[in-house]
């Protein structure tokens, strides 16, 4: 199939979401007005991971198998490497600062300097089995002046900027590496997965105004916080919607399977919706008596749990310094994931929290006839993914061909050049400077996977 080899190359990209109920496999393209067209799409049950973190190795491989072949007979394509989300308990953020003194004051800010900042922060000294996962610049300082969000272009000697970094377990990432390069996948790039599903669900002017992204998956629930178009927070708490079917299990007394039905088809997160004489009668087991079961007490169930991961959400929200009037999330909450389809759990997060909330749906940047499936806030992270890696191969792309219609010249005209550039530039640079050392990251990571054979 070399034909589809080479688009896949050039203008394709696949996502893979490792989650804890379901591994989804999302082939994507680019069309020509610039949304996202999903050429296939794979799911399969994910029976290897706990909470976001692997801990089977065998059978992550074979449901990731699986998925991409799912994914690979309804695109007609053959997947050779994908871009990886990553979550789980592990993991954690922290703010820094750093600094770094240029030799030559004389010569304007170039991506190499920021570069060098990134790189030494990463030499941060981390707890035992720690390791940076994401460097993410939230804005610099030069020669003392504050506040400036794009130093590309400026004069100055010294350099400083706050980090927001992201720490998570080196074998947690190590085993999702060896799981993906076992099911016969290369790594091409790996994010974490709150970031994923923001880009998939977000708008710019949301993340300008100051926005939190909940995303409740299986085993965890994701959280980012985006002020001034910038990530200011992020955290994962380690419950989602499977301890809710969990809790239905144990408080009704029946299995798995049916707390799960139970849940998705009569759960609500809003006792007061149901009459005392709604029930639903569930089947015995081997020829035993039907169950019956009040929906009252079903949604009763469902609430406690739900309070009680909407607080913790909150906490980390109060943590970030919501209240704070020059912090102030003023387009409020946004809900996605799985479990984000729960009913009336739009207006419980309203009642708590006291913010404005919607559903996130991954529409905002696919083609207008995507299938109804996948604009499903379930396929936010895998959506998000293959977007990220679609737009980090066209920064490579237009960077690259930028180098090849640039003159070589003297410092005047690339000031000019940098100044034309800026307003397109703008949105994206923050992340450029991290993503390039993102890569190098990748590429050593990759290298000690190898080794590891």
């Amino acid at each position: 199939m070399p034909p589809s080899k080479v688009m896949e190359q050039e203008n394709i990209a696949v996502g893979l979401d490792i989650g804890t109920t379901k591994i989804v496999a999302m082939i994507g393209r680019k069309n020509e007005f610039g949304k996202m067209e999903i050429l296939g799409i794979g799911k399969s049950k994910s029976l290897g991971v706990h909470r976001g973190v692997v801990n089977n190795i065998t059978q992550t491989i074979q449901s990731i198998q699986q998925a991409v072949q799912d994914a690979e007979s309804s695109s007609g394509m053959t997947i050779s490497d994908v871009v990886v989300g990553i979550a789980g308990q592990h993991i954690r953020s922290l703010q820094h600062s750093d600094y770094i003194t240029r030799t030559n004051s004389d010569e304007v800010i170039h991506d190499e300097d920021i570069d060098r900042l990134c790189n030494q922060v990463h030499k941060l000294v981390m707890l035992p089995g720690e390791e940076i996962i994401h460097v993410l610049p939230q804005d610099f300082k030069v020669d003392g002046q504050a506040e400036i969000k794009e130093p590309i272009g400026m004069y100055g000697g010294r350099l400083e900027a706050n980090f927001h970094v992201v720490v998570g377990q080196v074998s947690s990432i190590r085993n999702i590496g060896r799981c993906v390069k076992s099911s016969g996948l290369d790594l091409s790039g790996i994010t974490l997965e709150p970031l994923a599903s923001s880009n998939a669900v977000l708008s710019q002017e949301e993340k300008e105004a100051g926005v939190a992204l909940i995303d409740i998956g299986g085993g965890t629930t994701d959280l980012a916080i985006f002020k001034d178009g910038i990530i200011r927070h992020t955290a994962v708490i380690p419950f989602g919607g499977n301890v809710i079917t969990e809790d239905i299990k144990e408080g009704c007394s029946i299995i798995e399977k049916q707390a799960e039905l139970l849940k998705i088809k009569f759960g609500s997160a809003w006792p007061g919706e149901n009459k005392d004489n709604e029930i639903v009668s569930i089947p015995g087991l081997r020829g035993r008596d039907p169950k019956e079961i009040s929906l009252k007490n079903l949604s009763k169930i469902i609430h406690a749990r739900v309070v009680e991961i909407i607080e913790q959400v909150y906490l980390e929200i109060k943590n970030y310094g919501h209240e704070e009037q020059k912090k102030k999330l003023i387009a409020g909450i946004v809900l996605t994931g799985g479990g984000s389809q729960l009913r009336h759990l739009k207006q419980l997060v309203e009642y708590i929290t006291g913010m404005d909330t919607r559903i996130g749906y991954p529409n905002e940047h696919l083609a207008g006839d995507s299938d109804s499936e996948t604009t499903s806030p379930m396929y936010a992270t895998a959506v998000g993914l293959v977007l990220t890696s679609l737009n980090e191969k066209n920064r490579k792309h237009s960077s690259a061909k930028l180098k090849e219609t640039l003159p070589p010249v003297h410092e005047s005209t690339t000031q000019e050049h940098k100044e034309e550039e800026m307003p397109e530039e703008q949105t994206v640079q923050p992340q450029s400077a991290q993503r390039g050392f993102f890569d190098k990251w990748a590429d050593k990571f990759k290298e000690f996977l190898d080794n590891a054979e």
